[in-house]
């Protein structure tokens, strides 16, 4: 029994070959369903399945965010009862119906079995569908019925209009009406089912999820209906909002749980192996998906051609009989399906792809972060490779590892791998799909070659194999390039990192200058590396335009000697299928180069990844979550330890033999460590994570710690500068890297004891480390608020006073690094938050240093002996030995590395010991004691922003209760981009480079016009042919257009395909050509001519847009560093470091990248838009009409797409911000974190960070894909138009090819010019974010050339000595409508003479400090020093000769030397000098260092033995030899962490002496020294700033009563100056009120005493 009377089944014009496949197709799915539902198939599929589950479903994603560790199981979703009854019914009735069906046939005609059987076959699958949601309800859209409805509508659709078609063609009868009837009844049903099911929910809102909230500010994304995903519907809501209005963040809805960045994290970091394999791992079923969409989006797109040559070939038949022309209507709807589906894949695999590139990008970020919180803290290290260069010039052969990662990143290294490299990956991922497109894309190709031309297709492609080798070098070499562009881009980072980072400092000292030319040096170096990868991009695209062509050419060749005629036809469609091949082989390259970039970006990840961590001891996040066990060490301490700082372990490295270089810089510190620094290529080397530090240098252990804290009591621990106190403290919270031994220590946040104190850890950093946030934030650092505690704690802390008279107490923000408060406010903040947090143990490092006396009695008094610090056991480093000694339980003292002596105090003192620490600091401490300071603490030298923001409190009414912004949020654009901003870069990169560009557009199309027309005459040169040519030239380049996004640099590449648009047909009989059969070489000749001619064209626009693109880098970074540097002080003090930093990484990176080729983008694809519409509108002037309709839905469209995806961009850049300046305030404050165990806190702040950024960027992309579904069907609907009436007859087949090539190649343009457009304004984004910064408010002219003055200025022996500096009715305001902080002081100081300037916080003293260097101009009045008003000339000058010493001396990357005389005014012996005048280096030392340099030089005045105090306290035991060497080549680490406070303060004191001014302005910082250090200095200032008029900012009353005179300050006015003698006997007065509440009156005045009787005989 043959099916079908034996009718072939693949003869669709069958009827009964038609009804048959529409019963078997859904039989056999149904069928293979029911397989699968098996047991034993779900077993073997699961096994297959692993790979390809989704790693974070839904639900889990819900569960996660919401803190559960396990999805429960979820109560059965209720399945609206309608929708069962509806799909049940129907397809019941279906089922009878088809029964109904079957039976009739088979009665009426018996001998028709097969058709009775299809019937029956039909019926049972509906039964099936009639069972399914009664049996197997879901909630959910069933995907097995939405499959079988949907075959069903197309099978019965094709049926029934196949017996249309027949009866139109072939004249047959109609089925009985019987039949029809069903056949439509059939039809509306399964069309009504089918869109049930469209409208069934893809998931449904777990319990966790506000169902009201969907569509606002959650996702509609995971909860919209089959139809609305297939549509892009749910992004609608959103683009409507956008259309109109500007849109905020609150307006865009947060990410699907299932891209959010915590369960991400979660799932992510469980996964294990390589981290290539991990992120394969969790992100398979995305990439799968998209692989196997893309071929199916592939196969669509070719169809479409292939419809097209049918459509033409019915055409051109001369008779036009009803079977051809039916034909050509169906083949029409068919090239319209095929394009829609290809849409619909389009956006489903690259929606996939954009999901794995998100995730991976979440993945990664949180990785980076999560590891920061983890690995051990390189922060003091130095840059071994920078001391083992060697002399400058010797450049030996480049080391081919030299660029390799390394381990021991700095903290722009970091921020780096997190803004860049995890982007680079991401973005990589989701442009997967042009790898596995492109073979297959070959392979269609060639098939169709090989049909059209034969043989002679394939030696074109012998040209291309040719290529590769070149294509080979040029690839590798690139990858090579991009080492080094990041290597130099990190370095770059560095030094603007540094700089931004003591903008203060470097403006103290007038060093401007000197540091703009650090970064644009490094900038240069990232310049040339760039030139490098831009000639290398040349390179490949003379590479790739020349091969296609020299392949199209030879091809043509061999065909023609062959003996074949090269008909239109066959050009035509050859060039087109070349045209197609072009574009994968370009994709491969330029993706094997993309690929290797990433793989660099991933290996630099995986180093980091990879590198130390610190154990579970210190770190809770690797503990996880412990519960309160007995077993735990209940103590702190240390059993037999050796501790050295952290550095990077150098031997791995060499056991692999990486870098050569290295084992040459052990060798020496330098001689001949030369043979390390490569050539250019590998100058990258010094990469600054190879911190590895060298042997000669500055290097430190602590050695044989044995030690214990006892429980619940205070330990003193003491010892001179640079003992290792702190080290001791950092051996113990476990950040020094332990060579042998242990730490005695456990964190348990769980386990709490009977006080309700968590066995956990508080630590007060030296350099107290504060959050950008409030104080009140600051103090509770995320504990719980508990009123009473707090109060406490701000009341022990003597934070009282000072919340008191800031404006907003609490609530104040403190900016970055706690830059609005004073050092004293900083460090008693820090000390509130270790107190505050109810942990067992308290390390504080020296929180007494930075206040005044009478604090510091009080705060011992209070708080050391107060409940708050019972029952904890505190270790305390102070120099206050004395003070503190009566509360203190135990006592170690350090010295140089090893515990001198440890005990109880009660055993110490009888074993006379103690009385020996008491003696050598005795003096010191008493001192310090009696010291009393006006200033209830210190002020920041920074700024006079405390003083500020109490100005601002007594005018300011007092009923504001928003607390006051210091830093505004960011400024983010609206609208759409300026003219001036495009204006601005089109002027940095030149208008004649533009000019150039646009004529080379031009002429490229005017060359792809006229290649079109040689092969028309070339063809017509072969005599008549039958008709006009088939023109194929469709655009075939769509698919390898949308790589135009990935990388500006590749879009050169196809452009040169769209620019291959539709010729138009025209007789060109005027000029006579010679035949082509007997000249086929003219032709060729001429064709190859032009093809290069428009390849070369190409290429000089790249190259003039490169030009371009480096001249308007260059200058707009210049400017940007220029005016950010010169930027006024109050500007840097309310603007976060990450913002500026953002403003030179990610955006300077977009101008120097992407920027350019996007305009010249824009710029094609406009072209190219207004070629194919003159050429459409020229051929078929009716198109117009299908154009206007079309172009209305396009403008539509694109007006919102571009509104909204620009606003959701800028939200995007801004969010980006935070994530960066959060990433380094934590890098800078890590151990303080860690130590807290507040990692976990910091992870969920960056969750939130990340998701904010991600959600932007996700939402952008969603939009975007709306758009590509929403034009593509547009196009689609174009082209069927153009089609339809191309078919209708007006035209012969010729002009209706040029016709609907046309409308295909418009309908492209138009879709990236959208495209390129957005990108256009995002990129612009980044221009414009630039130039805000380039109109910043500016300081004063550094050099005022017409009124510089004399060089001698200002000099002690002039003749103003008496009046050296004049301060005269002196108004100061921070800002205009501000009260005034400094009201009519006037004062006069006189040559040499030493004055002291006293005050409470906030009278000004600062304020007054900093306007004699006028970082403050005044608003009335005026400072004169030596005879010249400050206000007339230049601040370079003004500064440059003045010196001020800041309270926390900040250092500089690069050697000691560099950090003393950065402009090399001085000899080394100077300098040597300098150093052993501030106590830094021992006689010895000197002496053996100064031989060592060559430079002979001058006795220095001090040669002599100093007086006998200074010997006496040399001689103590603080003074040892045995301390580590400094010289002037010791290297110093970014911001001097590689010395302790007391050195730094000292290296800034020598740095004064150097400059030898005339004036010395000094913010008393000598609190961070032990005493005996502090005696050195004081006396160093005494002896050796004799000659200059020393101002000091004093919080010491010690340090002032033997100045000439004081000048007391109170509510910014000048309330006393007057001698220390006539003040302290002044009834009343404010400074005999500050003595007699210091407690040591008599000591004060008796000093005063004798320094006016000292003064009387030195008169005398």
């Amino acid at each position: 029994m043959a099916v079908c009377n034996g009718a072939s089944l693949s003869s669709l014009s069958d009827a009964c070959v038609r009804s048959f496949w529409a019963a078997v197709l859904p039989f056999a799915f149904v069928a293979l369903v029911l397989v699968f539902v098996t047991p034993p198939v779900r077993a073997l599929f699961r096994s297959v399945k692993t790979p390809l589950t989704n790693f974070l479903p839904l639900q889990e994603a819900e569960a996660l965010i919401a803190g559960e560790d396990s999805v429960e199981e979820e109560q059965e979703n209720v399945v609206p009862l309608w929708r069962t009854l509806v799909l049940s019914t129907a397809s019941l009735i279906e089922s009878l119906l088809w029964i109904g069906v079957g039976c009739y046939t088979l009665i009426i005609n018996p001998e028709e079995t097969w058709n009775g059987i299809n019937d029956f076959l039909v019926a049972s699958t509906w039964f099936y569908a009639a069972l399914r949601p009664v049996v197997r309800p879901t909630a959910t859209a069933p995907f097995d019925l939405f499959v079988l409805y949907g075959l069903h509508l197309l099978l019965g659709s094709i049926t029934f209009f196949g017996h249309l078609y027949d009866r139109y063609v072939y004249g047959l009868p109609l089925p009985p009406p019987l039949l029809i009837a069903v056949y439509i009844v059939n039809l509306a049903t399964v069309a009504g089912v089918f869109i049930v099911v469209l409208n069934a929910p893809l998931a449904i809102p777990s319990k966790h999820v506000d169902k009201e909230q969907i569509g606002k500010s959650v996702s509609p994304e995971d909860y919209t209906t089959l139809w609305g995903w297939a549509s892009f519907r749910w992004i609608l809501p959103l683009l409507n909002r956008g259309t109109y209005n500007t849109l905020n963040e609150g307006d865009v809805w947060a990410l699907s749980p299932t891209m959010q960045s915590r369960p991400l994290h979660i799932k992510f970091s469980q996964s294990t192996g390589k981290l290539l394999k991990r992120i394969w791992a969790t992100n398979a079923l995305d990439l799968v998906l998209d692989f196997s969409l893309t071929y199916l989006s592939i196969l669509f797109n070719y169809a479409g051609p292939f419809f097209l040559k049918r459509i033409l070939d019915a055409l051109e038949v001369s008779d036009r009989n009803p079977e051809k022309r039916a034909l050509a209507f169906l083949y029409a709807f068919l090239a319209f399906a095929s394009s829609l589906c290809k849409a619909q894949m389009d956006v489903q695999h690259l929606w996939f792809g954009r999901r794995a590139c998100t995730r991976i990008r979440s993945e990664l970020m949180a990785s980076i972060y999560d590891k920061a919180l983890k690995r051990k803290d390189f922060s003091g290290i130095v840059n071994k490779e920078e001391t083992a260069k060697g002399p400058k010039g010797a450049e030996k052969k480049p080391d081919a590892k030299a660029d390799d990662p390394k381990a021991g990143a700095d903290i722009g290294k970091i921020v780096n791998l997190m803004a860049g490299d995890a982007n680079r990956i991401s973005m990589t991922v989701s442009a997967m799909y042009f790898i596995y497109g492109a073979p297959f894309e070959l392979v269609i190709a060639c098939l169709f070659l090989y049909q059209l031309l034969g043989w002679a297709a394939f030696t074109g492609f012998v040209v291309l194999l040719l290529s590769w080798p070149l294509n080979n070098f040029v690839a590798r070499r690139s990858v090579r390039i991009q080492k080094g562009v990041s290597t130099a881009r990190d370095k770059r980072m560095g030094v603007l990192n540094e700089l931004i980072g003591a903008v203060k400092f470097i403006k103290f000292f007038a060093w401007e200058d000197r540091w703009i030319q650090r970064v644009l040096d490094a900038r240069e170096v990232e310049l040339k590396w760039m030139i490098k990868s831009r000639v290398n991009a040349v390179c490949f695209s003379l590479i790739w335009t020349c091969a296609p062509i020299l392949v199209s050419v030879t091809a043509f060749f061999v065909y023609v000697v062959q003996g074949n005629e090269l008909t239109i036809g066959t050009a035509f469609t050859a060039i087109a299928l070349f045209q197609m091949v072009r574009t994968p082989l370009n994709v491969i390259p330029a993706w094997i180069v993309q690929i290797l970039q990433s793989k660099v970006a991933l290996d630099r990840i995986a180093t980091y990844l990879d590198e130390e961590e610190v154990d579970e001891q210190v770190s809770t996040l690797k503990k996880g979550r412990v519960p309160p066990s007995e077993e735990d060490d209940a103590e702190l301490g240390i059993v037999n330890g050796t501790f050295k700082w952290n550095e990077v372990e150098e031997k791995k490295e060499d056991d692999k033999g990486k870098g050569k270089g290295k084992n040459g810089a052990q060798k020496t510190n330098g001689s001949n460590g030369s043979d390390a620094e490569p050539s250019d290529e590998a100058s990258t080397l010094a990469d600054s994570a190879s911190a590895l530090a060298a042997p000669g240098d500055h290097r430190f252990e602590l050695k044989d710690i044995t030690v214990s804290f006892p429980d619940a009591r205070l330990t003193v621990v003491t010892g001179p500068t640079a003992s290792g106190k702190t080290a001791l403290l950092m051996a113990l919270l476990g950040e020094l890297t332990t060579l042998e031994g242990r730490i005695v220590m456990s964190k348990n946040a769980n386990k709490v004891d009977k006080h309700g104190l968590a066995h956990t850890i508080s630590y007060a950093a030296q350099s107290p480390w504060l959050r950008h946030q409030s104080i009140k934030d600051n103090i509770l650092f995320g504990y719980p608020y508990d009123e009473e505690r707090y109060k406490a704690v701000v009341e022990c802390c003597a934070l009282k006073p000072d919340l008191d008279i800031l404006e907003d107490g609490d609530a104040t923000e403190i900016g970055a690094r706690g830059v609005s408060l004073s050092g004293g406010q900083k460090a008693r903040v820090a000390l509130a938050r270790a107190v505050y947090a109810p942990t067992k143990y308290v390390l504080l490092d020296d929180p007494l240093s930075a206040v005044d006396s009478h604090t510091t009695r009080f705060l011992y008094e209070k708080l050391f002996l107060g409940p708050l610090l019972a029952n904890r056991t505190v270790v305390l480093v102070t120099h206050h030995v004395e003070l503190v000694l009566p509360g203190a339980h135990y006592l170690v003292r350090m010295l140089d590395g090893r515990i001198d002596t440890q005990g109880t105090v009660k055993e110490l003192r009888a074993s006379g010991v103690l009385d020996d620490i008491a003696h050598i600091e005795e003096i010191e401490a008493h001192k310090e004691e009696q010291a009393v300071e006006a200033a209830k603490e210190d002020v920041d030298p920074n700024a006079g922003v405390d003083a500020e923001a109490n100005g601002e409190t007594e005018g300011a009414p007092k009923d504001k209760k928003k607390p006051r912004k210091l830093i505004e949020e960011e400024h983010r654009e609206t609208g759409s981009v300026k003219w001036h901003i495009y204006n601005t870069y089109l002027k940095a990169s030149s208008y004649w480079t533009w000019a150039i560009i646009i004529l080379l557009i031009f002429l490229t199309q005017i060359m792809g016009v006229g290649e079109k027309f040689w092969i028309k005459i070339w063809g017509g040169a072969y005599g008549p042919h039958d008709t006009a040519p088939t023109q194929l030239t469709y655009s075939y380049t769509e698919y390898a257009d949308q790589q135009h996004v990935l990388d500006g640099g590749l879009s050169h590449f196809h452009h040169t395909a769209m620019a291959h648009g539709p010729g138009i047909s025209l007789n060109m009989t005027e000029i006579e050509f010679p035949p082509a059969q007997e000249h086929p070489y003219f032709y060729i000749s001429i064709y190859a001519a032009i093809a290069l001619a428009t390849g070369l064209i190409n290429i000089a626009g790249v190259i003039t847009q490169y030009t371009g693109a480096l001249r308007a880098s260059r200058i707009l970074f210049d400017k940007l560093l220029r005016t950010v540097v010169r930027a006024t002080m109050r500007w840097h003090d309310v603007t976060p470091q990450g913002r500026m930093l953002n403003r030179f990484s990610k955006d300077v990176e977009t101008v120097d990248t992407s920027l350019a080729g996007t305009l010249q983008s824009v710029n094609q694809s406009l072209a190219l838009f207004a070629v194919s519409m003159i050429t459409v509108i020229a051929v078929f002037p009716l198109f117009i009409f299908p154009a206007i309709v079309l172009g209305y839905f396009y403008r539509r469209a694109a007006i919102a797409y571009l509104n909204t995806g620009r606003d959701i961009r800028r939200m995007e850049s801004n969010a980006r911000s935070p994530i960066f300046a959060n990433f380094s305030e934590l890098l800078e404050g890590i151990v303080t974190v860690r130590a807290f165990g507040a990692e976990q806190r910091f992870l969920d702040d960056l969750y939130q960070k990340v998701d904010l950024t991600t959600q932007m960027w996700y939402t952008f992309w969603m939009t975007n894909r709306w758009l590509l579904l929403l034009f593509d069907s547009l196009g689609a609907t174009g082209i069927l138009a153009t089609t339809l009436f191309a078919l209708s007859g007006y035209v012969d087949a010729g002009l209706a090819g040029v016709c609907i090539t046309s409308a295909m190649s418009f309908t492209n343009s138009v879709y990236w010019a959208c495209r390129f457009w957005t990108a256009l304004e995002l990129d612009l984004n980044s221009v414009e974010r630039v130039v805000e910064y380039l109109d910043l408010p500016q300081e004063p002219a550094a050099i005022i050339e017409t009124s510089r003055p004399p060089a001698y200025w200002p000099s002690s022996t002039s003749t103003h000595q008496d009046s050296l500096v004049v301060v005269d009715d002196l108004v100061i305001k921070y800002a205009p409508d501000l009260p005034a902080v400094l009201r009519g002081i006037s004062f006069s100081l006189k040559a040499k003479e030493r004055v002291g300037l006293l005050g409470r916080t906030g009278s000004g003293k600062s304020t007054l400090a900093m306007s004699l260097l006028r970082f403050v101009d005044p608003s009335s009045g005026r400072v004169v020093i030596d005879g010249i008003d400050i206000s007339t000339i230049g601040l370079h000058d003004l500064r440059s000769r003045l010196t001020f010493i800041p309270q926390d001396a900040t250092l500089f990357s690069g050697t000691l030397r560099d950090n003393l005389d950065p402009f090399n005014e001085h000899s080394d012996a100077e300098c040597l000098d300098v150093l052993y005048r501030v106590q830094m280096l021992t006689d010895s030392q000197l002496a053996s260092q100064r031989t060592s340099r060559e430079a002979s030089r001058a006795a220095s005045i001090l040669e002599n033995e100093r007086d006998a105090t200074i010997a006496s306290v040399s001689t103590s035991p603080t003074e040892t030899e045995s301390k580590t060497a400094i010289t002037l080549d010791t290297q110093v680490s970014p911001g001097g962490t590689n010395f302790s406070q007391g050195q730094r303060q000292l290296i800034a004191m020598a740095r004064a002496l150097l400059r030898r001014s005339a004036i010395i302005i000094l913010d008393e910082a000598t609190s961070s020294i032990d005493f005996a250090t502090d005696a050195k200095i004081q006396a160093t200032i005494r002896e050796e700033f004799g000659n200059s008029l020393l101002l000091t900012v004093a919080h010491r009353l010690r340090t002032v009563i033997d100045y000439d005179r004081l000048l007391v300050l109170d509510k910014g006015e000048l309330a006393e100056f007057d001698t220390p003698l006539n003040l302290i006997q002044k009834e009343g007065g404010i400074f005999r009120s500050m003595c007699l509440k210091s407690g040591t009156f008599a000591e004060l005045e008796t000093a005063a005493k004798a320094k006016a009787e000292r003064d009387r005989q030195q008169a005398s």
